[in-house]
């Protein structure tokens, strides 16, 4: 079932005001060369304000944050994935590229369910005291146990009535039947009422897949985590077992299989825009220790 979200960050509504809460939805990858292959299947994303996580952990009997429940939430699985301050490491980061710290920063990633988690990619919303969005930290994840962080600011003209647009360079490889050559075009409505992300992947030919989650808020309570279980159990299994699944859908409809080149530096950074023009296209690679 298609969720019916708003079409309009406007209509949206302001972000949850909840330290926590699930967004219910559809995920859905359409490759568009040089063959047809489309997939979608039904998720639970967790929306998680940083600086709350203890009032996150006392919502209701079946969530927990670091700890092991049903629904449970960990710092150990973002960031620099070694349990340190979540919100300390996106303000470092945002400082980096010239943003102030930030009011209030929601997370929006899966959650562990029974204790394990997939997460392909974790979404940090960073918001200014008036309540708009001002940056946005993509931390994607591939299956051969590296992540990569995208530090993408919100500059002039990319943030409209109809959401945020952004676009950066692909840097880190994801997926064996996708070439690196390539860049993503980010469209976001902000968690509101509804919340949806698309990435259209391009490459010197034009859009080559196209990748969507939209979902509905949910609040945290025992009865709406058993409900979402009873229809989603096991998520973080099927997530990764999906992934390869469709992995050997494409091998067998003859995908070009590429080689995992070196991964990058952990994180990149948006270069500044020159005199308010266009962004260079190229990134700029910084490192950040990893302890």
């Amino acid at each position: 079932m298609t969720e019916r979200i708003p079409t309009a960050a406007t209509a949206n509504g302001p972000p949850p005001d909840a330290a926590a809460g699930l967004y219910v939805g559809q995920v859905m990858h359409q490759r568009l060369r040089p063959f047809g292959h489309r997939f979608a299947y039904r998720v639970a994303n967790l929306v998680v304000d940083l600086d709350r996580l203890g009032d996150a952990d006392r919502l209701c009997r079946l969530f927990s944050v670091g700890r092991f429940n049903l629904f449970s939430f960990s710092e150990h699985d973002h960031g620099p994935r070694d349990g340190s301050s979540l919100r300390g490491w996106i303000d470092g980061l945002l400082a980096e590229s010239g943003v102030a710290a930030p009011a209030r920063v929601l997370l929006v990633c899966y959650p562990r369910v029974l204790g394990y988690v997939f997460d392909p990619i974790s979404v940090y919303f960073a918001y200014d005291a008036a309540g708009a969005v001002v940056a946005v930290v993509y931390q994607v994840h591939n299956t051969f146990g590296e992540t990569h962080t995208y530090v993408a600011p919100v500059r002039p003209g990319e943030a409209s009535p109809a959401g945020i647009r952004q676009a950066r360079d692909k840097l880190f490889h994801v997926s064996p039947f996708m070439p690196m050559d390539q860049r993503y075009g980010f469209s976001l409505l902000p968690p509101g009422e509804g919340m949806r992300i698309r990435i259209l992947e391009t490459d010197a030919d034009g859009p080559i897949l196209a990748a969507t989650f939209a979902g509905r808020f949910r609040p945290m309570t025992s009865a709406g985590v058993l409900k979402v279980f009873a229809a989603l159990p096991f998520q973080s299994i099927k997530v990764v077992a999906g992934i390869h699944y469709e992995a050997a859908r494409l091998w067998l409809k003859g995908a070009t299989y590429h080689m995992r080149p070196a991964p990058p530096a952990p994180v990149s950074h948006a270069p500044a825009s020159r005199d308010g023009g266009p962004f260079p296209p190229r990134e700029i690679l910084r490192t950040r220790p990893q302890s």
